[in-house]
């Protein structure tokens, strides 16, 4: 019997990085290693990282989850980390160094990917330094929704609204409430059937205060969608 590749899965954020080996399952070989982003976040300080994070671990690909705009392994944008990345070929360099097959998506798209049921419109929201988003239908993916950077309420976007930066000012309730106007109006506009909620800062939430179509993710949703990413009919075609 051929043995299925195990992916090693990279989840970068604004301020860690997490990363696991994922068994053709879904789920994780070994425990889920966590590296401060470093500063500034440029490709080749991020890139040693990941490097460093790969060394001595068994795998046969590798799949990497990026906080910004992602196409054709191409890194567009990175709001939260470096004007750097505009422009870099993510897949391409990782690759080079790694001697693997790599794949990299919009880590909000990724980690959607372990989490969405399959039916419908669904949609996940990360928040965490910034926020992510992804839209699903049917189980299949929609690339680069970007929801975050999308202007709300009193003319800032919904990242600069329900950010990490802007809880440490409003605190915690007040930060709440945002959450919950920011998922009422997308619910508004998209009409989605089930709304995951993840990223380091839902932890906050405890799943009674969230309405009944809105589901608490795990947190490992980054790195274990590492997996699927290499599954044909999920994959973006972006």
């Amino acid at each position: 019997m051929t043995r299925q590749p195990a992916t090693l899965s990279f989840d970068i954020g604004g301020s860690s990085i997490k990363a696991a080996v994922v068994a053709p399952d879904g789920t994780l070989q070994g425990a889920l290693v966590v590296h401060a982003t470093p500063r500034p976040a440029v490709p080749d300080g991020v890139l040693l990282v990941l490097t460093q994070l790969a060394s001595g671990l068994a795998f046969e690909r590798v799949s990497v989850g990026f906080p910004g705009v992602v196409v054709d392994g191409i890194t567009l944008s990175a709001p939260n980390l470096d004007g750097g990345w505009v422009g870099f070929p993510l897949a391409d360099e990782l690759g080079r160094r790694l001697g693997r097959s790599v794949k990299v998506a919009n880590d909000a798209d990724l980690a959607g990917l372990a989490l969405i049921e399959g039916r419908g419109v669904e949609m996940v929201i990360t928040l965490g330094t910034g926020m992510g988003a992804g839209l699903y239908l049917d189980g299949r993916l929609v690339p680069n929704l970007e929801l975050g950077h999308h202007p709300f309420g009193d003319g800032r976007s919904y990242e600069e609204r329900v950010s990490d930066r802007e809880l440490a000012v409003i605190g915690t309730e007040r930060w709440k409430v945002r959450v919950l106007e920011t998922i009422a109006q997308i619910r508004a506009v998209w009409n989605f059937r089930r709304l995951h909620l993840g990223g380091g800062n839902a932890r906050l939430f405890q799943p009674s205060e969230l309405p009944a179509d809105v589901a608490l993710a795990d947190n490992r949703a980054g790195v274990l969608g590492g997996a699927c990413l290499y599954r044909e009919s999920s994959t973006p075609r972006a």
